[in-house]
């Protein structure tokens, strides 16, 4: 062992970016390993590389009689080049793999909730195998989009969701499903979100069928939602295009739930949203014919709605509403007035149109009837006659 090999050391330093140093202590562990197999002459020993001429001593502790102490004597063997040559070459080419797998895994761990471009390769049952260039990417099936179909050669943008570290190497896994790949694909479609004058605040996805996103503007002189649309579309129809065909709905957020909840709804045009903070939930009324759009195709929009707000949704239309409140007015009249109390603070004059007819009809008949009855009573007493009540009772009028 000579310079030559410390001077194909610091070469693989500038090349792969591996410390000679971190080489060096390995290979000083490989060499002790194999001394004490080949020559197990003494436990306690050690191997020194030389990082100036590259010669390799090996060193052990060794009885001295004269003295009668133990000293440490170098014994390196004459036939030992041969076999650090070997063991040299194992570990340096061990190490280069061990740090070349080290780097790809910090690079890809910074790209965790970032956008990769990768090249399908192979398909199997449970993944597909997306080549990035330095490493393979694995897509499981619960991460591909549904419908969607990955040919051999295929380009896809796909969302690193984690990077794990294995003895193979380093494990990436991609997603085409995760909310965060249409969140950076609109990061980097629309300048403004890029510039921070848009913010995308919430993401809600079906995969593959329908997305909505809420977007704010930090600049009154920009539309958040105009821009995420771009001129004609194009800005949105580019995502659209990347997602195959996937619907995205833009809408703006606002700080109020009752706001954002109609907004989140949106096609459908929404009436009134009624707020319920400690049982969040969130109270829609809807015109009749706005009731099925609100719901979306088996509930799709409504799911989407309280994914992105983050709130229950509950969704009626006016009718049903009118219908409802009948069924609760008669139901308060029996069971006292606390939830009529609250249910007038929601909605007065309906209440009162429907309680006061029934009202005012019982309570006129009730002082009806009792006024008719007084007033014969008086007038009986007056000509001091009997009452017919009296007459019945069978009481005979009193001589005079």
């Amino acid at each position: 062992m000579n310079q030559d090999w410390l001077e194909a050391l610091r070469q693989i330093e500038r090349e792969k970016g591996i410390d000679s140093g971190t080489i060096i202590e390995a290979l000083e562990s490989a060499l002790l390993s194999a001394y004490k197999k080949n020559y197990a002459e003494s436990e306690e020993a050690r191997v020194e590389v030389n990082r100036e001429s590259g010669s390799i001593h090996v060193f052990a502790m060794q009885y001295d009689p004269s003295s009668g102490e133990t000293e440490e004597v170098e014994v390196t063997p004459r036939d030992f080049g041969r076999i650090a040559a070997q063991t040299a070459k194992q570990v340096i080419l061990q190490r280069i793999r061990e740090a070349e797998r080290d780097l790809v895994f910090e690079e890809y761990q910074e790209k965790v909730g970032d956008i990769v471009t990768g090249i399908v390769q192979q398909s199997e049952q449970r993944y597909i195998f997306v080549d990035l260039g330095k490493v393979e990417a694995l897509l499981p099936l619960s991460e591909q989009m549904p419908g969607e179909r990955y040919r051999h050669g295929m380009r896809i943008k796909v969302y690193v969701v984690e990077v794990r570290k294995t003895s193979k190497g380093p494990q990436i896994i991609v997603s085409r499903t995760h909310p965060g790949l249409l969140k950076r694909l609109f990061e980097l479609e629309v300048p403004e979100i890029a510039d921070g004058y848009v913010e995308i605040k919430a993401v809600a996805r079906e995969p593959g069928h329908r997305s909505k996103i809420a977007v704010l503007s930090h600049d009154r002189n920009v539309d958040p939602v105009g821009a995420c649309v771009g001129a004609r579309g194009s800005r949105v129809r580019t995502v659209v295009n990347e997602l195959k065909g996937e619907k995205v709905d833009i809408v703006p957020w606002r700080e109020s739930p009752e706001e954002f909840v109609a907004n989140a709804l949106g096609p459908a045009k929404v009436k009134r949203v009624i707020f319920h903070p400690e049982e969040e939930l969130c109270e829609v009324i809807v015109p009749d014919g706005q009731l099925s759009l609100a719901i979306g195709k088996e509930g799709q929009n409504a799911r989407l709605a309280a994914k992105l707000t983050g709130w229950r949704v509950d969704i009626r239309s006016e009718s049903q509403e009118r219908e409802e409140g009948q069924g609760y007015v008669a139901h308060a009249g029996k069971a006292g007035g606390a939830w009529r109390a609250a249910r007038e603070e929601e909605a007065p004059e309906e209440i009162a149109d429907d309680t006061s007819p029934v009202a005012a009809e019982e309570e006129e008949a009730e002082r009806g009837e009792g006024t008719a009855e007084e007033e014969e009573k008086e007038e009986a007493g007056e000509r001091g006659e009997n009452t017919p009540r009296d007459e019945e009772g069978g009481k005979e009028p009193e001589d005079d």
